[in-house]
């Protein structure tokens, strides 16, 4: 158990290493003069080569880049350029706005899924298994963003119900900031669970033909109790599989449904910065991003060890 740990613990470290070299060759050393970028064309030649400076721009590439690993050890992430406010104070708010929404998007993701791909394995080929096909593939068809406005025109224009976008802040309350957050999570987990069901059902179907599952059925276990004690454990290695990249589209998909929902949270961070140039803002926002994607895969890589111990076995 050790050695497993110890190899995917060195695969999280080294893919958080080539991620930031992505992120920061892609930011920093393709063509293109980002002080410039920053004070627009027009900017005095005096006045680029100072921003240069400040930003340590007139440094070699690797030097630069192991400055930035030094300050991310020492969470030290730097200044951000447009809003003249370190980038980890930054970072740190609008992650809690985007975490909470990210993880209710996934809670009703799975709950959907699960409870909808099991329910269309049982009914095989009956009115229920079509109907739940059918909605699944409705939902794979509408755009996140579209689906969202949709929302906020039945939920907050014609009823009422919600407000149209904005964040109170979590010092308001936890059920005006979780209200406030339900119609964006609804938004972004609708796609997500329509693929998640699909591939639960299938995964389903796949292990109800075991032998071990007519097995317990001969023993006199219900249809139901085979289903949820033994099928749905076995068919869960693809389905959590689906789930550590859904989580990671979760994320991405933030940035366009905080943009449609004014939610202050770190999509919509990373879209000002880009829309105001302020590099040192997007290189660490997009680095969080790609770590907290390794991080969900590593988490999934764990769950991967709890459900099926051979594969622990095959690791050591």
């Amino acid at each position: 158990m050790s050695l497993f740990l110890l190899k995917r613990f060195a695969t999280f470290i080294a893919t958080l290493i080539g991620a930031s070299l992505v992120v920061f060759l892609a930011l920093e050393v393709l063509p293109g003069d980002a002080a410039q970028m920053i004070l627009g064309p027009e900017a005095p030649a005096e006045t680029v080569q100072n921003l240069r400076v400040k930003l340590g721009l007139d440094r070699p590439p690797l030097e630069r880049y192991l400055v930035w690993m030094e300050g991310l050890a020492q969470g030290d992430l730097g200044v951000s350029y447009a809003y003249q406010t370190p980038v980890n104070e930054l970072l740190g708010e609008r992650l809690a706005v985007t975490i909470p929404l990210a993880v209710m998007a996934m809670l009703l993701t799975t709950v959907l899924a699960l409870g909808l791909g099991v329910y269309a394995a049982a009914h095989h080929n009956r009115v229920g298994d079509v109907g739940v096909m059918g909605f699944s593939q409705l939902g794979l068809a509408i755009p996140n963003f579209w689906f969202a406005i949709l929302l906020i025109l039945l939920f907050a224009v014609s009823l009422g119900w919600f407000s149209a976008g904005g964040f109170p802040g979590w010092s308001e309350g936890i059920w005006p900031a979780f209200k406030s957050l339900l119609l964006p999570a609804v938004a972004l987990a609708t796609v997500q669970a329509a693929i998640l069901t699909r591939i639960t059902r299938s995964a389903v179907l796949e292990v109800l033909r075991e032998d071990f599952v007519r097995t317990a059925r001969a023993k006199g276990l219900s249809r139901a109790a085979a289903l949820w004690r033994h099928v749905l454990r076995n068919a869960m290695i693809p389905v959590i599989t689906i789930m550590g990249l859904q989580f990671s589209n979760l994320l991405a998909g933030t940035i366009v449904v905080e943009n449609v929902f004014y939610l202050p949270g770190l999509g919509r961070l990373i879209f000002q910065a880009i829309a105001n140039r302020d590099l040192a803002v997007v290189k660490d926002a997009v680095l969080l991003l790609a770590g907290m994607v390794v991080l969900v895969n590593f988490i999934v890589d764990l769950l991967y060890a709890a459900i099926d111990p051979r594969l622990k076995v095959q690791d050591t």
